[in-house]
């Protein structure tokens, strides 16, 4: 499979920008793979699609205040993306601009607190402890977000379930989310079930190979609880359908199926994949050639995954982290 079979053409005014005020006014694009049809509804109708005693799987890992605007000496501009921590101080990051050099200072904030780039992609901080270095940083809004963060973002950017923190992109698919929605859905006799997977950079990293299956993805940690687990097992012997809110949840499930419980997974999904744990999957519409939207293509079939994609571009969907969302039956 070449890289090229999972480009698309998107014009820039449909990628959302902002949120909408109210999270559930996001539109629903409804893929049927069995009928090969589409509807075109809003997030609000979401639970219609549920019944009793489907488990709906959703994660609650949160997004840290991880991009870190600081200053050489010089007075230059220097940004950093903290990866994770390697120690109590010490993160891998992505460093802007690349030409830094190592063992050279940046400044933070009013306090200047001090990092040093200690090697490639790793910086070591002077600080009192991780939570100062984070309440330096600005909330990590994606690149085609063509703005600084905003006071509205450090709401919006969260699910309304977060509380794991470790994340540097939100899981998107869950945005949508309302405590009223939630609740109805919870009326219905549908279960809910919380996973974590702290997204990371291994979720962005461009493909590169022009044969996708040469592509490896990294690592991201996650873990299942035993009262989750015991829901996705009762699910599974009593045939009760699993609806994974976002391709976070759903690599996290699909890695569940060998048996794992906690851990790191690299399991990278496309087209040809047996899926074991998923039968629905709410998602966002997804970059071209990214791993994202290989994964689409593996669950919904890349036939019926394209036209998807050409009828929300020629619907004018908003696109992204804070567009709107797709339902795959």
């Amino acid at each position: 499979m070449k890289l090229s079979d999972f480009d698309y053409n998107l014009l820039k005014e449909l990628i959302a920008q902002y949120p909408l005020k109210d999270r559930a006014d996001a539109r629903l694009l409804v893929l049927n793979r069995s009928k090969g049809t589409i509807e075109h509804l809003v997030f609000r109708d979401f639970p219609g699609f549920l019944k009793k005693d489907d488990l709906l799987v959703l994660n609650d890992s949160k997004v840290l205040s991880c991009r870190l605007i600081g200053k050489r000496k010089t007075g230059g501009k220097v940004e950093l993306l903290l990866l994770g921590s390697k120690s109590e101080l010490v993160f891998d990051a992505l460093v802007k601009p690349a030409r830094i050099k190592i063992g050279e200072t940046v400044f933070f904030g009013e306090n200047n607190v001090s990092a040093v780039l200690s090697a490639k992609n790793e910086v070591s901080f002077q600080a009192k402890d991780k939570d100062e270095v984070y309440s330096l940083g600005k909330m990590p809004l994606p690149p085609y977000i063509k703005r600084e963060p905003e006071e509205l973002d450090y709401d919006y950017y969260q699910t309304v379930y977060a509380r794991n923190k470790g994340s540097i992109a939100s899981p998107t698919a869950g945005l949508h989310f309302t405590s009223s929605i939630l609740k109805e859905i919870k009326e219905k006799g549908v279960n809910i079930a919380y996973v974590t997977l702290h997204v990371g950079y291994a979720t962005f990293k461009p493909v590169k190979s022009d044969d996708i299956t040469s592509h490896v993805m990294g690592k991201e940690y996650f873990v299942i609880n035993n009262e989750t687990a015991k829901l996705i097992e009762e699910s599974q012997s009593k045939k009760n359908r699993i609806c994974a809110v976002g391709t976070t949840s759903c690599r996290v499930l699909e890695t569940y199926a060998s048996g794992i419980k906690e851990g790191y997974t690299n399991l990278f999904i496309y087209p040809g994949y047996r899926f074991k744990m998923v039968d629905h999957l709410l998602t966002n519409f997804h970059l071209p050639k990214t791993t994202l939207f290989m994964l689409v293509c593996a669950f919904a079939g890349e036939k019926l995954a394209r036209k998807a994609y050409s009828e929300a571009i020629d619907k004018k969907y908003r696109f992204y982290s804070y567009g709107d969302a797709m339902l795959i039956i």
